[in-house]
């Protein structure tokens, strides 16, 4: 495993990359809330032989925490510069939340990087502008603790959601700094990628959760169906993060897409 730190416009941000250099690449970019590590448990069970390269978003994780609020545009050149960094091409791009933004955003931008994209628990707007505002008022007010548990109301199904299973994930949300956290925030409420997303023209995965209050179903599968040939999954009792409550159905459901487009 290798770690890459890349700087952009004075921001550090901080990269893993797993796998031999020849093999097909996968990005992986992660939610509001959560680190690099999102991705820990479905790793396992992932083919072998793949190029695996997980970021820390500004504000979260080991990257750096510049003065917010943040934009998608700034988000998305992160990204941009992640890829270039591990000499990325042609990748495989997974986006969970507002790291389905980032994807989003992305495959616009620079539609050379990404030959296909999976779009898991995210849309090409999330909530309004108040809800976000409201959001970043909460964490000034009360701080990451202080939205903890209504925050895990919304990531986790019932399965999951108050076990000790979900206390290292509750631990990550609150690690989060929360100047990150609001940035990030302000980011996704000024983002609506419904044009430009209608104007993709690459493999596309959606996935869903049947029990996510983030990103409810309906809402995933209106902004899968702004691409052309995209295909839609639904996983069934699980929330807004299925890689962390179901990772073996997660991985799977990567591994069929990929080998359904050639990826591997």
């Amino acid at each position: 495993m290798a770690t890459i730190e890349v700087t952009r416009s004075g921001v550090k941000l901080h990269a893993k990359v797993t796998g031999p250099e020849d093999g097909p690449p996968v990005v992986f970019a992660n939610s509001l809330g959560t680190t690099l590590h999102l991705w820990d448990p479905i790793l396992p069970h992932l083919p072998g032989g793949l190029r695996i390269i997980r970021y820390d978003k500004r504000g979260h994780g080991r990257s750096d925490v510049p003065d917010g609020p943040y934009t998608m545009g700034q988000l998305v050149s992160d990204a941009e510069a992640v890829c270039k960094a591990a000499d990325v091409k042609d990748a495989l791009f997974v986006g969970l939340s507002v790291g389905g933004m980032i994807a989003q955003g992305l495959a616009v931008k620079r539609p050379e990087l990404i030959r296909a994209l999976v779009l898991s628990n995210t849309a090409a707007k999330i909530g309004n502008p108040k809800l976000w505002q409201d959001r970043i008022d909460a964490v000034r007010a009360h701080g990451m603790a202080g939205i903890a548990d209504n925050v895990m109301q919304r990531w986790f199904g019932r399965d999951f959601y108050g076990t000790p299973d979900m206390a290292p994930w509750q631990a990550m949300l609150e690690a989060t700094p929360a100047e990150g956290y609001a940035g990030v925030c302000a980011a996704i409420a000024g983002t609506d990628f419904y044009t430009p997303t209608s104007g993709l023209r690459i493999p596309t995965l959606g996935i869903a959760g049947s029990e996510d209050r983030g990103t409810p179903t309906d809402l995933v599968r209106e902004t899968i169906d702004l691409i052309p040939g995209a295909q839609f999954v639904l996983m069934r009792r699980v929330g807004h993060l299925p890689c962390v409550e179901a990772p073996e159905e997660y991985a799977a459901q990567l591994t069929s897409f990929m080998k359904a487009v050639g990826h591997i």
